[in-house]
């Protein structure tokens, strides 16, 4: 099998390494030395080169991401399989960076951070995690994944999504049908969504002021779907308590943004789910050997939903 990698360089000298040790029989190429690109079987990449058309013997197109957002498909091969990566180590980064930022905004850790910098000592009155209510928007793998130990740690956690989801101690909202019950009842909104025409600016003003007054928001989905200045806004006025960001449109954000400053605003670079180069890489075998013997591959993007 020929694969060819357009990513990172450093992950890709990391893969090179692995891949003589896990698959020695894979011929593994790192973008630009492509070689010949008609004797291609697999491409990973984040972006993809823009004109496929020399890559005639291409079977599938992998994400190194959990994303596939982020591709032009109409660019792409009808026909071409596009597969977004699901492994161990994007799940348990999400679920520990969610968990953190949860247990922050419960526990009032923004207003107490401010309070270190003015040098003031003075205690808030702190609910009970049965009292707090999560509301995750976006219950795929990586969702139902990340509300476990919310649910363990005895929050009052619900989920809002496209089809029906049972989980143990998560209430289940459905469709634009039922958004504004599941918005009236999250204390804390978690985006996990992925990004579509539908979600793309759905944190704004509007979404905001349908949730309780003091709420707080942790934004793990995609950058396009956060108005800040909305954002901002909503902070202004105290709609919102604080906010924990990791992803934002653009990435970085200029030096100037208010983002960078805001008291009431956690920011990370995009680091809340990363894959590990081991685990991502066996599931990429994984999926080729299922792709060489004829089986369904794990994450296959349908591409009328965009995920």
């Amino acid at each position: 099998m020929n694969i060819l990698y357009k990513s990172e360089p450093e992950r890709g000298r990391i893969w090179a390494g692995l891949l003589a040790e896990l698959a020695p029989e894979a011929n593994f190429r790192q973008w630009p030395d492509v070689g010949e690109a008609a004797e291609i079987d697999y491409l990973v990449a984040w972006q993809p080169p823009e004109d496929l058309s020399a890559f005639t013997g291409l079977k599938a197109l992998f994400s190194v991401g959990a994303g596939a957002e982020q591709f032009d498909y109409a660019a792409l091969p009808a026909d071409l399989p596009v597969v977004r990566m699901i492994e161990p180590g994007l799940t348990s980064g999400m679920v520990e960076y969610v968990t953190f930022a949860v247990l922050g905004l419960h526990r009032d850790m923004p207003r107490y951070l401010q309070q270190q910098q003015e040098k003031k000592w003075l205690a808030h009155s702190a609910l009970p995690a049965a009292k707090r209510r999560i509301g995750m928007m976006g219950v795929g793998t990586l969702g139902e994944a990340v509300l476990q130990p919310l649910v363990q740690l005895g929050f009052d956690c619900a989920g809002w999504s496209r089809t029906p989801k049972h989980i143990s101690g998560v209430t289940s909202f459905v469709g634009e049908a039922q958004l504004d019950d599941f918005l009236t009842r999250s204390d804390i909104l978690i985006c996990l969504l992925p990004l579509t025409g539908a979600t793309e600016g759905i944190l704004n003003a509007d979404l905001f002021n349908r949730l309780p007054r003091g709420a707080s928001l942790v934004q793990v989905g995609r950058g396009k779907q956060l108005n800040h200045q909305h954002l901002l806004n909503a902070l202004e006025s105290g709609q919102l308590a604080a906010a924990v960001v990791d992803v934002t449109s653009p990435e970085p954000l200029p030096a100037d943004h208010p983002f960078w400053q805001h008291p009431a605003i956690w920011l990370t670079p995009h680091i809340a789910s990363q894959a590990q180069p081991e685990s991502a890489l066996t599931a990429l075998l994984e999926n080729i050997r299922r792709c060489e013997r004829g089986e369904p591959m794990h994450g296959v993007v349908e591409r009328e939903r965009g995920y």
